[in-house]
Formats: C-alpha cells, structure tokens, sequence
C-alpha cells in the first residue's frame, strides 16, 4: 500500500495546528478489519477523537472517505436514510481498493426508544432488524378492522433480517456491565415518563425497526411493536427506530457478509411524548443525544476492539 502524506492547517480559535492525514495510492488494497458504520458527524465524532486513524481512503460515490487505521479499523459515514444506506454501502463493498475478506461490519449510532423497552442513553444490541415502511399503513378510522392499521407486504427479502444471534452474545457479553454515561437534560426528561425517574442507561439486547418515515407517538410505537411481533414470528422485541439499517443489512447481504453484523443503537429520545407534550416536539428535541453518542463510542469500540482480534473465517 503506497501513502501520500498531507499536511493540513487547522486554525481553531485562534490557535494553529498541524494535522497529517495519509491518503491512500497504490495498487494494494486496504485491510478493513471492522467497519465501524455511522450516519452523521455527530456520530462519527468520538471516533475521530478517541481513535488514532490517519488513514483517508476515498471511495467514489460514498458522501465521506474512509477514516482508518493500520490495524483495520476503519469508520464510513454512510448519511441518514435508507436511500443514502443502501448506496454508500454498496459503493464501499464494491471499491477495488478495500478488502472486507476478514471484515467484521458495525452500526454504531443514536435512535429513538420505546418507554416500555428502554431508556435515554440506553445501549441494544439487536438480533432482529425489521423495515417499517415496506407495508400498508391505514388509518385505524378507514380500515377500523386492521389491527394497528399495518397490512403486510409480500416479503420482499429485505423486510427483516435475523443476526447471527453468537455474534449478539458475544457483544453483550462484552458490554454488558459497562458503567453508561448519562445526563442532566437526560434526566430530566426521562422523569416526565411513567417508571422512567429511577432509570439509568443500561446495555441490553432487543430489536430495532428502520423507517424512512421520522414517526412519533403511542399509537405508532405499538405499530412497531406489532410488526416486529409479525415479521420475526413473535421472536423480536421491538425497542429501538432508526432510518438505515434494513439497508445497510441488504448491501451486506447481498455481499455475504450478513453473519458478520452487528447493530448497535443508542437512544437519544423517546419514540413519543410524554403526557402533556406536544409530539412534534419529540421529533425535533433530543435530550439524550449527549450520552447516546457517548455510549455509542463507548459500547462499540469495546467491541470494535475485540474483533480486531478474531478472523470472521
């Protein structure tokens, strides 16, 4: 693998620093031990700051380069969405410069949380990853004998997606006492809901459902609960909703490299309001967003780091 070195200035407040970043060229391709998947800067933050990965590989077609490091741990910012899931994904997989042959494949990012299941700053593992869009959403009003209004389409391979349930263990296992951060704004909020006040950020496993659709509200979460109950036969227990994981699960798949996966979410707001709250606030205020990105560093490089150590084959 040949490097090209770049010195870039950085003036931050006044003050002048040097940050060399190597640019990969060469015919060799980049060994990707773990690929550590997030959506948006702020997830991506810690790992830049906690992580040494001078390494920039730019893969066309993706929205961000490749942060990585020598011993193969690698961070894609792959944008939010399905849409901007699937097609970074794809365009990783598929570049000629990385080789993914002893690869381990992480998501490591915030989402919404279910009351009943979870709590701000919490941590899951999911074994199931189910799609909420791929279906007929109907008003309880027209359609008052659809349960939750949810009529499920023809499975179109990728509305669900079971993870290799030894890899879950084994990441729990890992994580499972690990001491959370938690917050004052966090607090605060989570008090607002019924047996929410005594809670604590904790590492747990259940599943999580992909939406394109940024829902919110008591009767939606029970829809997601629903559907998770339909499309892992009563096997999945819905607590987490975020926008891009069906889609980074298919592009893994149809790479095969699904038993390689792992999904982590981190909860930095409930998936309703709380009594008295207008629920449009919910979709635009996130009170656990501090510790959720926080636990997602926390809990994931934790595993990150053991699968360094561990060949897939």
């Amino acid at each position: 693998m040949v490097l090209l070195s770049v010195v870039i200035l950085v003036v931050v407040a006044g003050a002048t620093s040097l940050v060399v970043t190597h640019l990969r060229r060469g015919p060799e391709p980049l060994t990707v031990r773990v690929l550590v998947i997030t959506m948006f800067p702020l997830e991506t933050a810690p790992w830049l700051a906690h992580e040494s990965l001078p390494i920039t590989h730019v893969v066309p077609h993706a929205p961000e380069p490749l942060r990585c490091a020598s011993s193969g741990l690698c961070v894609a910012t792959i944008g939010q969405g399905k849409a901007n899931a699937a097609t970074a994904m794809s365009a990783i997989l598929d570049d000629d410069g990385l080789d993914f042959r002893d690869a381990y494949f992480m998501t490591a990012g915030i989402a919404g949380v279910s009351p009943r299941a979870g709590t701000l700053g919490f941590a899951a593992w999911a074994r199931w990853v189910v799609d909420w869009d791929l279906g007929h959403h109907l008003t309880p009003r027209s359609a008052p004998g659809v349960p939750h209004g949810y009529l499920p389409l023809d499975d179109q391979g990728t509305n669900v997606f079971h993870l290799d349930d030894k890899l879950v263990d084994m990441a729990y296992d890992l994580t499972k006492t690990l001491p959370l951060a938690d917050s004052p704004d966090a607090v605060r909020n989570r008090a607002q809901y019924a047996g929410q006040a005594a809670q604590k950020p904790f590492t747990t496993v259940c599943d999580t459902v992909t939406g394109d659709d940024y829902w919110s509200g008591v009767e939606l979460s029970e829809t997601a609960d629903y559907l998770t109950g339909i499309w892992t036969k009563n096997q999945g227990r819905y607590c987490t909703s975020q926008m891009e994981d069906n889609a980074t699960a298919t592009a893994l798949a149809r790479h095969g490299y699904l038993n390689r996966y792992l999904v982590l979410r981190t909860a930095s707001d409930f998936d309703q309001p709380y009594p008295g709250q207008n629920a449009k606030d919910t979709v635009t205020t996130f009170p656990g967003a501090q510790p959720a990105v926080d636990n997602a560093y926390l809990v994931g490089s934790t595993v990150a780091h053991h699968l360094l150590t561990r060949s897939p084959r």
